[in-house]
């Protein structure tokens, strides 16, 4: 049965103690608050936001465990299935199965960012990956910058395999998305759209079901409003959101990395008193002083502090 993601669907970061282990409590809490919002549909563990690849098989594990028990039930967890190899990715699922994950978001197999993919190889991992775990299916589109963007066709065949039920696109490539969207659409109405374009939301949002993306494990309140905006057509008031938001989406993703993206989310969860610290693992590296201070001041600006 397909699971019903036509809101918002938070990536929460994953917390670490001063120490380095992963924050069980935190997370918890973390988890709790999120799912408390009217309009927050899943939560999407162990993807880039959540450093999902930097944990080990049994953490990765214990923050699906974790956030299961922790939102009761009120609503899905969805993990991030990120190994290199078909087979990998599939025992990954499994795991995360048996953990009580609800559903799976496949990554590329990472070799494909570089090299590309032979035709017919994502079709065959989603189909292997479903198949060993069962586990219900988003298809992610990755930036069309790199080699393991999805073509069309390749779209098109994913969607319409048994046990995908949603794309989470993040192709950033607006010719693209105007192009491509309205096709998926056509052709595979059932299937459900999420934009995870973090730094594009206002373009993507009047073509969407919902958005899937970190920026939502920070500013959960604004994006619920902005989403409901979009399937409203009401461009006023998605683009007052959109204009409110402006300085916390710079001071978080208009920054040298991407990478970066996930140390500022944490530094403004920290601001914002959700998480105790804002550690991050190896390896990504702390953010200046200063970069804190502009984080703090754009959450300031927009009334989230």
């Amino acid at each position: 049965m397909s699971l019903d993601l036509s809101g918002l669907v938070p990536a929460p970061v994953t917390p670490f103690t001063t120490q380095g282990a992963v924050d069980h409590t935190a997370l918890a809490t973390y988890g709790k608050w999120l799912s408390g919002f009217d309009g927050v549909k899943g939560l999407v563990c162990l993807g880039h936001a959540g450093e999902g690849t930097f944990l080990t098989q049994e953490e990765q594990v214990a923050v699906i465990r974790t956030l299961v028990d922790a939102v009761g039930g009120t609503v899905p967890i969805i993990a991030g299935i990120t190994g290199e190899g078909t087979a990998v990715a599939a025992a990954e699922a499994v795991r995360a199965v048996d953990a009580g994950a609800a559903a799976g978001l496949v990554y590329p197999s990472h070799g494909w960012l570089r090299f590309g993919f032979q035709p017919g190889a994502p079709q065959d991992r989603y189909r292997a990956i479903h198949e060993e775990s069962g586990l219900p299916l988003i298809l992610f589109q990755y930036p069309d910058a790199t080699k393991a963007s999805y073509d069309l066709r390749t779209q098109l065949e994913i969607a319409a395999q048994p046990g995908v039920f949603a794309t989470k696109n993040g192709v950033r490539n607006m010719r693209r998305w105007d192009t491509e969207i309205p096709v998926l659409r056509a052709e595979q109405p059932d299937l459900q759209i999420l934009t995870c374009h973090d730094e594009y939301l206002l373009h993507t949002m009047f073509d969407v079901d919902g958005a899937l993306v970190g920026y939502g494990g920070l500013a959960p309140e604004p994006l619920i409003d902005l989403i409901a905006a979009g399937k409203a057509r009401d461009y006023v008031a998605a683009r007052a959101i959109h204009d409110r938001l402006l300085p916390v989406t710079k001071a978080v993703y208009h920054r040298g990395s991407h990478m970066e993206g996930t140390v500022a989310l944490k530094l403004g969860l920290k601001a914002r008193g959700i998480l105790p610290t804002a550690t991050v693992r190896s390896p990504l590296i702390d953010l200046s002083a200063e970069a804190e201070a502009e984080i703090i001041a754009a959450l300031e600006s927009a009334a989230l502090i």
